[in-house]
């Protein structure tokens, strides 16, 4: 090792967080968020120690600043809030900071009673260089004071002199104004900061061609139209709908998925490309891309936005097929593959082969693909299976197309192991599908919980819980228990910000299986439905509930303030989320066991909410509208399955 041509540092930077991979990956918020900092900062000997964070927008050409605070064991902490969309850059900087340091020392030999003349004149060119930096235009009184402080000094008044040297009014100057003699600097690392739907949304499934008030007749995106206010009546701000463009008629799937067809049935959406058209084109039935453009406008009105799904798969008829053949997996029999799963086969799908040799060609029509959708008006897509895509193809796409639209929401639709749907988040994914659906029991909850909230997967991993998709029907809403498709609902709405349902099947209890599998018999993927969209049930009066707390307030607004609180029941599960700014407390309580009542003794977390143990609590129920009053630790609660949750709004009695 060679001697270093500039001298180097004392001060060390051993650890910065949040860093994902050593900075490999950004991390991510949404406009108006904290981004709390934390660094492992020391040097050697004893001396004082200075950091901050230096942070800027990519549109910045200067660096803004923000203080490290000293906790204990050179741990340092301090934050700043992005206020803007896109890339933010971000580093630690640290020093012995040699102001600090004479004026620590000047404190502990003047409380020993020992003479400091000579310590107070060593401080003088400190002082002077400090002064130097404060703009007496903006900060009139530190530079007056700092002044005065040096011509005590120079002029030898002694107990002037050191009673502005031992000032936590010096102190606070020197803080404020540091000359950051011989600093280091950490490597930078990228925030990416998206717009604040990212962070908060509803969403709500459903298959446009089910959306006929006549029953028979296909649905259209007119039909869609006439729906609108209902959803936003409920709640919901994106509404999503499986792939709209044309379907394949060779080797179309008939009812529950066999393998052949009979006159008149619809086929599968996610079975993509037909005579009519591909990836950029409508389905015929649905209406033309002018409808569903005024309904991308029509949806806006009521303030939603509707997600495409984004389906890079084929049927045997799309077009691709014909005009680029060397975009698929070619058999020794010269027959395309289709996909398979084994043991399922999925006849009516080719997958592309993104390893072909033409497949910079393939890329970049996928990518054309998505520009035409945003420049039609979508703002969100929701994406199939990108697992079984490379993690490289997703990553340039996702990129390309935030290169010129910020706005652009990802969801991965990822039902796959923790790495790979983690890796995929990691690569610009805004959002994800999760496990919730597997997480049924208090410890499960708890767990997987904690995990998405507390380690560094809350850098990066923005979860959406949804309690049923078209393709999974849980083991545990098979049962058709209208309790429990209560309790699923309300978990996944309180718990994660980002949430969804299945729309209509779920609103109305659907839950017959197919046989032996988490699917739903008579699936609508593979045929039409008609909905009486007029009738509402216990669940159509608590979504619409539950949706109007999380707008109003904004505990719910975030996934990231969760705080598990204790209760003597392994069936009872209890929660808080509050909100600094609005000073929001809320305390919820849900009976997991949908067959039985159950009573447990449940404490609120004062101390995260600032308030005394033993203070006296109002608690307003906001599903029964009852209030009580807490007086203890530990307070009573019983749930019965009819309405097996509190939502309590908590205040001092």
């Amino acid at each position: 090792m060679s001697l270093p041509a500039k001298r180097p540092s004392r001060a060390v930077i051993s650890i910065v967080k949040p860093s994902i991979d050593c900075g490999q990956y950004f991390i991510k918020r949404v406009i108006g968020e904290k981004v709390d900092v934390y660094a492992a900062v020391f040097a050697d000997g004893h001396d004082v120690v200075a950091a901050e964070i230096l942070y800027k927008h990519e549109s910045d050409t200067q660096w803004s600043n923000a203080r490290l605070n000293l906790s204990v064991n050179d741990d340092w902490y301090g934050s700043f809030v992005v206020e803007k969309q896109r890339f933010y850059h971000y580093k630690v900087r640290a020093w012995v900071d040699y102001a600090l340091n004479w004026q620590s020392g000047l404190i502990k030999k003047a409380l020993d009673g020992q003479y400091v003349q000579v310590e107070l004149n060593d401080g003088l060119p400190l002082l002077e260089e400090t002064l130097k930096l404060i703009p007496k235009s903006i900060d009139s009184a530190s530079y007056d004071f700092l002044k005065s402080t040096v011509e005590y000094i120079k002029a030898s008044d002694y107990l002037k002199s050191l009673e502005a040297c031992t000032s936590k009014e010096l102190k606070t100057i020197l803080e404020k104004y540091p000359t950051r003699k011989n600093s280091v600097e950490s490597p930078e690392y990228k925030i990416w900061v998206d717009r604040p739907k990212a962070g908060f949304s509803a969403w709500y499934e459903f298959f446009p061609r089910s959306a006929s008030p006549e029953k028979g007749r296909h649905g259209t995106f007119k039909d869609c139209e006439a729906l609108l206010p209902r959803i936003a009546d409920l709640g919901f701000d994106v509404l999503y709908f499986p792939p709209i463009h044309p379907i394949g008629e060779i080797n179309r799937k008939g009812k529950n998925n066999s393998v052949t067809s009979k006159p008149g049935e619809p086929g599968s959406p996610w079975a993509i490309g037909s005579r009519f058209g591909g990836h950029d084109a409508i389905h015929p039935e649905l209406g033309t891309l002018e409808d569903y453009k005024n309904l991308l406008a029509k949806a806006k009105e009521y303030g939603i936005e509707i997600a495409m799904d984004l389906a890079f798969q084929c049927a045997p008829d799309h077009p691709y097929v014909k005009e680029h053949p060397e975009w698929f997996v070619i058999k020794s029999d010269g027959s395309i593959q289709y996909a398979e799963n084994p043991p399922k086969k999925y006849q009516d799908i080719y997958p592309f082969n993104f390893e072909c040799d033409d497949w910079q060609g393939l890329w970049n029509e996928l990518l054309r693909v998505v520009k035409y959708w945003v420049e039609q008006g979508v703002t969100i897509f929701r994406v199939d299976n990108p697992h079984t895509k490379p993690f490289k193809f997703w990553q340039w796409l996702i990129s390309e197309i935030h290169k010129t639209h910020s706005d652009i929401i990802f969801l991965s639709e990822a039902f796959t192991r923790p790495k790979i749907m983690h890796e995929l988040a990691k690569l610009g994914f805004t959002q994800s599908y999760t496990y919730f659906c597997w997480r049924n029991t208090k410890a499960e909850l708890t767990e997987y919980l904690t995990e998405l909230t507390t380690t560094d997967q809350r850098e990066f991993f923005r979860p959406n819980f949804w309690p049923n998709t078209p393709d999974i029907n849980p083991w545990s809403l098979q049962g058709g228990n209208e309790s429990l498709f209560m309790i699923r609902l309300f978990l996944a709405a309180t718990l994660s910000s980002n949430y969804g349902i299945y729309g209509p099947v779920y609103e109305y209890g659907i839950h017959e299986p197919y046989p032996g599998k988490e699917e739903y018999l008579n699936s609508e993927k593979y045929e039409i439905y008609h909905w009486d969209w007029t009738r509402e049930t216990r669940l159509t009066v608590l979504i619409r509930l539950i949706n109007q707390i999380r707008k109003t307030y904004k505990s719910f607004q975030t996934t990231y303030n969760l705080t598990f609180c204790p209760v003597n029941d392994d069936h009872l599960l209890a929660y808080y989320k509050g909100d600094i700014e609005t000073g929001e407390h809320f305390l919820m309580v849900v009976n997991l066991d949908h067959l039985n009542s159950r009573q447990g003794m449940v404490r609120p977390p004062f101390e995260k909410m600032g308030i005394p143990v033993g203070t006296h609590l109002l608690m307003q129920d906001y599903i029964t509208g009852n209030t009580w009053t807490w007086y203890s630790e530990y307070n009573y609660v019983a749930l019965h399955p009819n309405v097996p949750f509190h939502l309590f709004k908590i205040s001092k009695a």
